[in-house]
């Protein structure tokens, strides 16, 4: 019952999705290719001591590898498993502010459709039966740079959802539109921790920043949601604001990532808000809302 402490912004020992961790192993930086060859040639009987001439024969045969065609060992690939232990006088430690005191909705506000929340057991419950028109719990003070981390879990799948962030209304009162952190109730799409703009644009990532950029397809973005997302669990999900650049991570895996350069819609401050979309059914949870304000980018402009 704690989050995960590989958050990033938090301590040298827990998770950044801009570092890797230190240390050898799956988990961090494996040796270096050097030291796997003098390793592997010491333990061996042709080798059990090596001379200084052997050692700087493997050195020459190291840099000279790529031009021989000889294969080097990969790079580790960071852990896609979050480690869970970063409690709430970390988060409070390392800057993070709770966006949600876990018994109300206090800082918080209803607008748009007919989808109704509550609070219960600990967690923030968005539901409804019929719902006409999407609707929106939304915080009440705005944020421009930031790092959120938070979980969510669907009860009923029957109903898409998502987490605005910079968002605004048309006329201060009226439709939410801005970014969204997709929460994906089609597992065959899986694009959960993609990037939609409310009404306005559309898809985002994946969609107009992905296409024709050589990044990751709508396809492939489909494939490592479905292997990432727990239908029956909690999800992590954490979103990284700052300046134009977007990231999302979900269960420690890199989603979306790309500049919006749009100087038309690029928005760089608004609301926080947990969507209960417009339909025949909805019923999802979140928990565990953490936020850290960044220093802002000089690059961030009202659009």
């Amino acid at each position: 019952n704690t989050l995960p402490n590989r958050t990033p912004g938090l301590s040298s020992t827990t998770y950044h999705p801009l570092r890797r961790a230190s240390g050898g192993g799956r988990r961090g930086t494996p040796p270096e290719p050097a030291e796997c060859f003098l390793t592997a040639f010491s333990s061996s009987a042709l080798f059990p001591c090596p001379s200084m001439e052997t050692v700087r024969y493997l050195f020459i045969l190291f840099a000279l590898a790529p031009c021989l065609g000889l294969s080097m060992p990969e790079k580790a690939i960071p852990s896609a498993e979050p480690a869970f232990g970063a409690d709430t006088a970390t988060l409070l430690r390392d800057g993070y502010i709770s966006l949600f005191d876990g018994k109300t909705l206090k800082g918080w506000r209803k607008s748009g459709g007919t989808g109704r929340y509550k609070v219960e057991d600990g967690a923030i419950i968005g539901y409804g039966k019929n719902i006409r028109g999407n609707t929106f719990l939304c915080t009440e003070e705005i944020f421009r740079d930031f790092i959120l981390i938070f979980q969510f879990q669907f009860v009923d799948r029957s109903g898409n959802s998502g987490c605005q962030f910079r968002s605004r209304q048309r006329h201060k009162t009226g439709r939410v539109f801005g970014y969204q952190c997709e929460h994906d109730n089609n597992e065959k799409r899986s694009y959960t921790a993609g990037i939609y703009d409310e009404a306005r644009r559309g898809w985002l990532y994946p969609g107009i920043f992905t296409a024709g950029s050589g990044q990751q397809t709508a396809s492939t973005f489909s494939l490592r949601g479905r292997e990432v997302f727990r239908w029956s669990e909690w999800n992590t999900i954490v979103i990284k604001c700052h300046g134009k650049r977007i990231q999302t991570w979900l269960n420690g895996i890199p989603r979306a990532d790309f500049e919006d350069d749009d100087a038309n819609h690029f928005t760089p401050e608004g609301f926080i808000a947990l969507q209960v979309h417009g339909g025949k059914s909805a019923h999802v949870k979140w928990r565990r809302l953490y936020l850290k304000r960044l220093s802002s980018s000089k690059q961030t402009t009202s659009p």
